[in-house]
């Protein structure tokens, strides 16, 4: 099915913190009246509003957002682990592209208890039980976090294949941490150099502690209307979305066992091959990316997965200087989960507030110039990919 371009009219973000500041009802409240400020609607012009968080009870959706209104219109309750905002987000692309609304809202939160992450339920089958097997046939089980384990093993396979060294590992959190700086919502806020990256505290091996991103509290919103909607309201030049995509694990995910494939490198490839399509723009024509760096090692994995350069050759991107202010392209400006921080079901909709606000124009001191075309990219194990592409002008 043929969609209909989408508008994205506004947009709004919190602040990220580290658990335990704020409760969601009010981080909700901020993003999502942001967001309807923004776009210069009421809250009775949502049509339907979909919420996305991956930690808290059912209907904490409705929770959320019944500050902005009571108005009766469908709220849904969306969870993809860390591709949960992303979720939300492409749920009202396809209800405002299929021409089923006009108007919509997608919001996502978390509140997150300090620490690594962890499993709620211990009686039933862990939802990533393929996942972990792979990891454990390839390198075991280790006294770490599990993801750390999982992004860190990708790591180990992408040096032993490729060659890529610790060095180049660690240059992808400097390069978010120093571009973090200059974000004011960003968790972090500090630049490091490539030995302080190095010389922090071994969480798993290659992945040093400013390596993993934080635990994060925060909340992100979104306005999605059709171009008739937004001429509607006087607005002459929008941001678009060019095309979205969600891909979900493939068997190459599991079989032959390879730690790059697990953590989702194939659906990166998959959705980004169908969102190019759609669009009609390729890697070539993009100025500012947002994509998902959890761990170092996954930022050099989306770069080939993406599409920015060929298979094994993200090493040499990086060190190239190719993916910040200056090259190429400028590859998570926001600071990107390192730095800015990852509330599991806020992060892709912080994405998409970044980059709307790169292509309009309002990104101060961290603007990338003459940025007219911007990808999303948003990676949840378990498993699920969400990428998009923006245009404006």
């Amino acid at each position: 099915m043929d969609l209909r371009k989408v508008c994205v009219i506004g947009v709004g973000m919190t602040k990220f913190y580290k658990p335990g500041e704020k409760d969601f009802p009010e981080l909700s409240k901020d993003a999502g009246e942001q967001a309807l400020k923004d776009a210069g609607v009421a809250y009775d012009q949502i049509e339907q509003a979909f919420v996305g968080y991956v930690y808290g009870e059912s209907t904490c959706g409705q929770r959320a957002i019944y500050q902005l209104g009571l108005t009766g219109v469908p709220v849904y309750n969306v969870n993809n682990n860390c591709s949960t905002g992303s979720t939300a987000l492409f749920m009202g692309y396809q209800a405002v592209g299929s021409g089923l609304n006009e108007c919509v809202l997608a919001l996502g939160f978390e509140k997150m208890e300090r620490g690594s992450l962890g499993a709620k339920y211990s009686d039933r089958t862990h939802p990533m039980d393929r996942h972990i097997q792979v990891m454990i046939d390839k390198q075991g089980y280790a006294d770490a976090p599990a993801a750390a384990q999982m992004f860190g093993g990708a790591g180990r396979e992408h040096m032993e294949r490729y060659g890529t060294t610790k060095e180049q590992l660690a240059k992808v959190a400097v390069k978010n941490r120093r571009h973090a700086v200059k974000n004011e919502r960003s968790q972090f806020r500090v630049a490091s150099s490539l030995e302080e990256v190095l010389a922090a505290p071994t969480v798993f091996e290659p992945l040093t502690k400013f390596q993993c991103c934080p635990t994060s509290d925060g909340s992100a919103a979104a306005v999605l209307c059709s171009e008739e909607f937004a001429k509607k309201l006087g607005i002459t030049n929008p941001v678009t979305i060019e095309g979205m995509a969600m891909t979900t694990d493939f068997p190459t995910t599991f079989d032959p066992p390879s730690l790059i494939k697990m953590v989702g490198q194939d659906l990166t490839k998959a959705g980004a091959k169908q969102v190019y399509e759609k669009a009609g723009l390729g890697p070539e024509d993009i100025d500012v990316i947002e994509l998902h760096d959890c761990f170092t090692p996954n930022e050099l994995i989306t770069y080939e997965g993406l599409g920015l350069c060929g298979e094994g050759e993200a090493g040499k991107l990086i060190d190239d200087d190719a993916t910040t202010y200056g090259g190429k392209w400028v590859v998570n400006p926001s600071g990107g989960l390192l730095s800015k921080g990852h509330p599991l079901g806020a992060t892709g909709l912080a994405q998409c507030f970044e980059l709307n606000q790169q292509l309009r124009g309002l990104s101060g001191e961290r603007q990338v110039e003459g940025a007219k075309v911007a990808l999303q990219h948003n990676l949840g194990l378990g498993g699920a990919c969400v990428i998009g592409m923006y245009k404006r002008g």
